[in-house]
């Protein structure tokens, strides 16, 4: 990925033919309707969806088993939006996923990654750990998913603290025995008979979800005595998200407990491309280096889209599924909004602690295999030193992954990738960036540069090995995914933007006011995570089919082949000159 968020047009394959099928370019020729503006006498209904990000896909997969035609317009030259990854010099630097949840049997969310064939033919890792928080004196504290390894190793470093480590433990157990995955109906649409298994499952843990929920983990976290528990709590999630209550964390590993919450083959990029292929199996096509410009509206209604040269596609509905800012005030102008999109975009948007964090991402590549003993997600508090000299952080902390044991392929044969993340300001590297490009790509070399030398000291010899350090910044996740502030998860789950998006996708079924034939989808309106985002195209569809006279259908997937590599298809790579300055991204 180069720095103005655009691909480069050198390309590599990662093993055999990429997808094949239908997908094309923008100028590609018509050969249907699409151009015109009342569809063919007798055809299903037209559906465009803007964005081929896991929602979008999604909802072009829930429309094509429901019976719509459907048409996906993406502005770059891959599905997945943030869910991606980037090559260079044989090594693959995947960007998003850190655990799925759905990776298990049993569930609600595994039974829409099966329709999506999200995980058709690929093996799933699942770690015995969650996270590892190691401070600047070398103490740490691994948090095992298993609750009774987890007591055991936490009260060996504070019996002190044993009443507040039985007690969240304690509570582990209990979201262990919880299955809670409401992602198969969208919320206005749930029968008596499913509001009655949610209530069955809810009310008899209805005192542990409440005071979970209402009870902030930095609050919990500060009752122990013990200060590198204090710390170490916080960063169960790699870095401290911030006005995260108990729940999420007792959720989430209870959910890696059971292996629901691994990592597929084949990484973010993977993801993407077999929901991808499942979508064109089921007759859809993808546009690409498609940047829709506006949506089309006649007398209240969406018609259709215009994309940057003038071309015009039209449709009985339109979905957007790409940045919310962008949608309400740059494809439609800002003209239909109401109560709760005015809350969200003028008053939430704004609000400090609203949007989740973005991100410094800095890859390392390097020659050898990485210690088997080390865990592979660490997140390492850092001394004022370190601290002071790691560009636009947020935190005092840098979480360290061994992404090459995640998944093969990520690597050449004998080597390996780090994976080296923390919260940062998007509005420094934007002003950077803006103000000044050479000063901007100073401070890039300046992350890589950090990394090599944390490293170092952590491991002494690493430096030698190391082949590249690839930096991706805030700003050049904005400008390749479009996402206001450069932010990965938009809306921060358990912040005041969470009741108005739930109402949003319930009450007002992902529409706005004063408009038709037109939703939104995807983590602006359904907050963040990858199941988050598939479920609103499940939902976006199922409120649409009611408007189109279908009936909504959904099945899984049968794809049976194993997961390769060539599944990728052609990868971006980096062009010559970031090669060699080091400062791709």
């Amino acid at each position: 990925m180069t720095d103005d968020g655009t691909f480069t047009t050198t390309t590599t394959t990662t093993g055999a033919a990429g997808p094949t099928g239908p997908t094309e370019p923008c100028d590609a020729p018509d050969r249907s309707d699409w151009t015109t503006r009342e569809r063919t006498p007798g055809t299903p209904p037209r559906v465009i969806v803007v964005g081929a990000g896991v929602a979008g896909l999604s909802t072009g997969c829930y429309a094509q088993m429901s019976g719509a035609r459907t048409r996906v317009f993406e502005k770059h030259v891959l599905p997945g939006g943030c869910c991606t990854a980037w090559s260079r010099e044989g090594y693959l630097f995947d960007y998003c996923i850190e655990w799925l949840i759905g990776t298990a049997p049993g569930n609600d969310a595994h039974q829409v990654w099966a329709e999506l064939g999200a995980l058709d033919g690929k093996s799933v890792t699942n770690f015995e750990l969650f996270n590892k928080v190691e401070d600047a004196d070398g103490r740490s504290v691994t948090f095992y998913n298993d609750p009774d390894r987890l007591e055991a190793h936490l009260l060996d470093i504070s019996p002190a603290d044993a009443p507040l480590i039985r007690a969240f433990t304690r509570d582990l157990r209990r979201f262990t025995d919880i299955e809670l995955y409401p992602f198969l109906t969208a919320p206005a649409l749930r029968t008596v008979r499913e509001r009655a298994r949610t209530l069955r499952t809810v009310l008899p843990a209805f005192r542990l979800f409440w005071r979970t929920a209402a009870t902030p983990m930095h609050v919990f976290a500060d009752r122990f005595e013990d200060p590198l528990l204090r710390k170490a709590f916080r960063n169960i999630f790699f870095q401290d998200p911030g006005g995260f209550p108990l729940l999420p964390y007792l959720f989430n590993m209870a959910a890696a407990h059971h292996g629901n919450a691994g990592f597929p083959q084949g990484g973010s990029l993977g993801l993407a491309r077999s929901i991808e292929e499942r979508y064109r199996s089921l007759g859809g096509t993808v546009t690409y280096r498609a940047r829709a410009e506006r949506i089309l509206v006649e007398d209240g209604r969406a018609i259709g889209i215009e994309l940057r040269g003038g071309k015009r596609y039209f449709a009985d509905h339109v979905v957007s599924a790409c940045d919310g800012h962008t949608t309400v005030y740059g494809l439609l102008g800002g003209r239909y909004t109401g109560p709760r999109i005015d809350k969200l975009y003028t008053d939430l948007l704004h609000r400090p602690g609203t949007l989740f964090p973005a991100v410094v991402s800095a890859f390392v590549g390097l020659r050898g295999d990485l210690d088997p003993g080390e865990a592979h997600s660490t997140t390492h508090l850092l001394g004022p030193d370190d601290a002071d000299h790691l560009p636009g952080a947020l935190q005092d902390s840098l979480v360290v992954q061994a992404r090459s044991r995640y998944s093969g392929g990520f690597a050449p044969p004998g080597c390996s990738v780090l994976h080296c993340t923390y919260f940062s300001d998007y509005a420094h590297w934007k002003d950077l960036r803006t103000r000044n490009r050479k000063e901007y790509r100073r401070r890039k070399r300046e992350v890589a540069d950090f990394v090599r030398d944390f490293l170092e000291r952590r491991t002494p010899g690493i430096a030698d090995r190391i082949e590249m350090v690839e930096v991706a910044t805030p700003a050049t996740t904005h400008r390749y995914t479009g996402n206001l502030g450069g932010s990965i998860l938009a809306w921060k789950a358990f912040s005041d933007a969470d009741d108005v998006a739930a109402r949003l996708v319930g009450k007002d079924r992902m529409r706005l006011p004063g408009l038709s034939g037109f939703s939104m989808a995807g983590q602006w309106v359904g907050m963040g995570g990858l199941i988050r985002a598939a479920s609103t195209g499940r939902f976006a569809v199922q409120y649409l089919c009611r408007e189109l006279g279908l009936e909504f259908r959904a099945w899984e997937s049968k794809g049976d082949e194993p997961w390769h590599p060539g599944k990728l298809g052609h990868l971006p790579q980096l062009d010559r000159w970031s090669a060699r300055e080091g400062e791709g991204s």
